[in-house]
């Protein structure tokens, strides 16, 4: 938690709609991998944890490996104002570990995770199909994120955060991201995409 506050003061600020996502909007801040990786040790270290990758292969069924993408193989995204939200997506790659660091304490403050199995598309966040969960500072879920739609709901309260960790993992067959979606939420203006490795 304290690394993930520290890596705050060089993240950047975003306010767009993603037209890759059905025009779904984007109000947070955010950090990208390839940052993470220069800026701490603790973060890339704990990604490439094998005891953790091997929890995540038994506990999927699927044989986990890194992502190869810097930029999106650990991410932070942080809501803090009010308003702020992460819309309606679907990864890039099968796995997401969700680390969430900070929370509105009251489900009502919003901040909450919405989804939807096995969605045919993002329009299954507005059926009865959908999900919501709460969570605390501290808490973390793993999510097949390539194939349920899911977003973060807006914060409803002025001083509210949600602060998460993301670690995308994917299969030996998939590591070709298959959108622009990460390099809009974590390139730099002007920044040249970081050298996949």
């Amino acid at each position: 938690m304290a690394e993930v506050e520290r890596l705050e003061k060089v993240a950047v600020r975003r306010d767009f709609t993603m037209a890759s996502m059905n025009h779904s909007p984007r109000h947070m801040t955010t950090l990208g991998g390839h940052v993470i990786t220069r800026e701490s040790d603790l973060i890339p270290h704990s990604y490439r944890d094998e005891a953790l990758i091997t929890w995540l292969g038994k506990v999927t069924g699927l044989k986990a490996v890194g992502v190869a993408d810097p930029l999106e193989r650990h991410v932070i995204n942080i809501l803090h104002r009010q308003g702020d939200t992460h819309g309606a997506h679907t990864d890039d790659y099968p796995l997401a570990l969700v680390l969430v660091t900070e929370a509105p304490s009251d489900p009502a403050d919003g901040g909450l995770l919405q989804w939807a199995p096995d969605a045919a598309g993002l329009n299954a966040l507005d059926t009865a199909a959908v999900r919501h969960a709460h969570h605390r500072p501290g808490d973390g879920y793993l999510l097949r994120a390539d194939t349920a739609a899911h977003r973060v709901t807006p914060l409803r309260r002025p001083g509210s955060r949600r602060t998460a960790l993301n670690f995308a993992y994917t299969t030996p067959d998939r590591q070709g991201p298959v959108t622009s979606s990460a390099s809009q939420l974590y390139m730099r203006a002007g920044e040249a995409p970081p050298h996949t490795g």
